[in-house]
């Protein structure tokens, strides 16, 4: 992939705000990443990505012992990929609850928005790259071909780069 036009923070939140559903990387206390699907709530002005979540939970444990997280995008189908590095924190802010709330998460929290065992996490982001092409699927998978047949090496003209927050 060849770096293209420099995208800016406002088409990386349009790249992701179609996708309902991130990799959330935290690390372990075992000093390994862990990696565990997410359904995002919202991605607001600032670029902040927000999750509900328990306060219990075993990521708020790791969120508070390394704040330091990436949320992974991917949407297979339109050849656009994001990964967002930033810091995450637990919040409790009623208003945003209220805000981000679904009656999706109601399947989590069943006492509704009001539970206890309800937080938010918020991710502030500093850095996101991205992987974008504007080729279907199958236009890709035919380029692909393409190289293994006539044992050129593949080359995707889509775009590649980083947007600091």
């Amino acid at each position: 992939m060849e770096k293209g036009k420099e995208k800016t923070q406002a088409d990386i939140r349009e790249m992701v705000k179609d996708i309902q559903f991130a990799m959330l990387c935290t690390n372990s206390s075992k000093g390994h990443i862990h990696s565990r699907p997410m359904g995002t709530q919202g991605m607001d002005k600032e670029g902040n990505i927000w999750f509900l979540t328990a306060r219990d939970s075993e990521k708020i444990a790791e969120i508070k012992a390394n704040p330091q997280v990436c949320v992974c995008y991917s949407s297979p189908s339109d050849n656009t990929y994001v990964c967002i590095m930033g810091k995450a924190v637990q919040e409790d802010n009623q208003q945003k609850i209220d805000e981000y709330w679904s009656p999706m998460a109601k399947a989590w929290f069943p006492d509704g928005k009001d539970d206890p065992n309800l937080t938010l996490i918020k991710v502030v982001p500093h850095e996101a790259e991205y992987w974008d092409s504007d080729s279907s699927r199958v236009v890709v998978g035919l380029k692909m071909l393409s190289s293994l047949v006539t044992g050129k090496e593949y080359v995707d003209e889509g775009a590649y780069g980083t947007v600091k927050f």
